[in-house]
């Protein structure tokens, strides 16, 4: 029996959430330590599954399948393609970065406080949510992979209502009231999605006799399980729901800005850059694998409410005065990208869609946990008390200015590759949407340079006088982030030739083809 190299990269952070949240509570350093190797235990195994995995191999490789409930056709089963290992590696990458970025956020408050903060708890269920994720990542029995994609909403909750920003400037008891809003806000929305995915996973069982993604999509492609046209719809519209609860599309995102604002930073990158990948992963996995006809007929509505995101998010990102509110309306129009890439159907698009789940995460990474050390500096979320930080501290502020470029798709950081293939995918076959689309990229430069200019140009600002640079703990957190980024800038070849041959089965699963170009190249 071989190694379950899965079911151990999962499994690992889980083990390690346990055990950290068991160090007595006397002992916050040794728990803080031992989630912190945790993470990188957990990110060699990722790496091991992205050596051995084989992009020219079969779709769904290192694969696992145990009898679990037998009556119901449940089984554990899991398998990666290129796309999954792509996101797993992203998720076990910035998991170590949060954890150190994070090391102060859930250290007991000043003495008097009748707030307590438990550290073990806070970095306890940092590991539990990544385990949760992998595994989503993982999962090709429908109903395991529900389970998991709705229990991470369980650690998340409390990450956000118990372990919430202290820069606050309406003091402790009103913190305390909006971030239980923003933690129930977070877990209604996707509540809600969930309940209606699980009456849609119900109807599938009922249609296909049983749960293994594999199983029903090669039944779809054979001819032997036929959906009729209208159940198909309504079996997509329920896992798709649920879906963009999470990615989060227009006009299911609200619940993000509030998340993200009264998180920590290192939860709010948690929150956009890991967990919202699952929705947007799980479109392309499920919704476009398992009922291809439906999301056809779909696309229209789909790429209409995926432009309105692009733009939507970037013009309130616009107008923010709070930093992490801005962030957050950003990654509302970087996900209106992704979706569109993916539901233009077009190699191009679903490439660029997968490499742009990948790079935003970075890219987020980087500039929200700067947005953090600069932040705790100062007590304060409001873009007008700062100015003139980058005489003060300039490697902050030009760590900042790269996560910002990055955010804008500067030609030469990773996101401008992936965000260029979405639009040119989506172009060829919607050239109105694309050629719409692209306004985002210039609201993104304008909420962008605008951020950087109030923040960290101008005359200096007494409360920032004394604002000390990045130290040494927080520069090994955002210098790997930036090295990424100029490198995938540039040679993004690594996560194309992973992600690329899954895109290519995918489009087969549609049963669609790329558009010829208009114009023949030249021989």
């Amino acid at each position: 029996m071989s190694f379950p190299l899965l079911t151990a990269t999962a499994a690992l952070p889980a083990l390690g959430a346990v055990a950290t949240a068991a160090v007595p509570a006397a002992r916050r350093t040794t728990a803080k330590w031992l989630a912190l190797v945790v993470s990188l235990a957990t990110l060699a195994l990722a790496i091991t599954v992205l050596v051995r995995f084989d992009p020219d191999g079969s779709r769904y490789q290192l694969t696992e399948s145990h009898a679990w409930i037998k009556d119901f056709g449940v089984r554990y089963e899991l398998g990666v393609d290129g796309i999954a290992v792509a996101l797993i590696a992203l998720t076990a990458v910035l998991i170590p970065f949060i954890i150190l970025a994070g090391w102060h956020d859930a250290d007991p408050l000043e003495t008097g406080s009748r707030r307590w903060r438990p550290t073990q708890g806070f970095f306890a269920l940092i590991l539990a949510v990544e385990a949760m994720v992998i595994v989503s990542f993982e999962a090709t029995d429908v109903f395991l992979f529900y389970i998991f994609f709705e229990a991470m909403l369980i650690p998340m909750y409390f990450l956000i209502g118990g372990f919430g920003d202290r820069a606050h400037e309406h003091g402790e008891e009103t913190a305390a009231t909006q971030r239980s809003y923003a933690a129930v806000k977070f877990l209604l929305y996707n509540l809600a999605g969930g309940l209606i995915m699980l009456a849609a996973v119900i109807g599938l069982y009922v249609v296909a006799g049983n749960f293994s993604l594999t199983e029903i999509a090669e039944a779809r492609a054979n001819g032997s399980l036929h959906m009729a046209t209208s159940t198909e719809r309504w079996l997509f519209l329920g896992f798709f729901f649920a879906f963009a609860v999470k990615a989060p599309l227009w006009p299911l995102h609200t619940w993000l800005p509030n998340a993200m604002q009264e998180s920590t930073a290192p939860v709010a990158v948690l929150i956009t850059a890991v967990v919202d990948k699952v929705g947007t992963f799980a479109m392309l996995r499920f919704c476009l694998q398992l009922f291809p006809e439906a999301s056809k007929w779909a696309t229209p509505v789909i790429l209409v409410l995926a432009l309105i995101s692009i733009v939507y998010g970037a013009l309130l990102a616009v107008g923010q005065r709070d930093i992490k509110r801005l962030v957050a309306y950003a990654s509302i129009s970087h996900f209106g990208f992704i979706i569109m890439g993916i539901f233009a159907m077009t190699s191009q698009g679903q490439s660029g869609a997968t490499l742009y789940m990948v790079n935003h995460g970075i890219s987020t990474a980087a500039l929200m946990l700067v947005a953090g050390f600069l932040i705790s500096r100062r007590g304060s979320r409001l873009i007008a008390d700062y100015g003139g930080v980058q005489k003060v501290a300039p490697v902050l502020a030009g760590t900042f200015l790269i996560g910002g470029l990055a955010t804008l798709s500067l030609p030469g950081l990773a996101p401008f590759v992936s965000e260029f293939l979405v639009l040119v995918g989506t172009f060829t076959r919607y050239p109105v949407i694309g050629v719409i689309a692209t306004f985002g990229i210039v609201l993104a430069a304008l909420y962008t340079l605008v951020l950087y200019q109030r923040t960290m140009t101008g005359p200096v600002k007494p409360e920032v006088s004394a604002m000390p640079d990045l130290r040494v703990r927080e520069l090994v957190v955002v210098a790997p982030l930036i090295v990424l980024l100029i490198f995938l800038g540039v040679y993004p070849k690594p996560v194309t030739d992973i992600v690329n041959p899954a895109v290519k089965q995918t489009m087969s699963d549609v049963q669609k083809k790329d558009p010829k170009p208009e114009v023949e190249a030249a021989k």
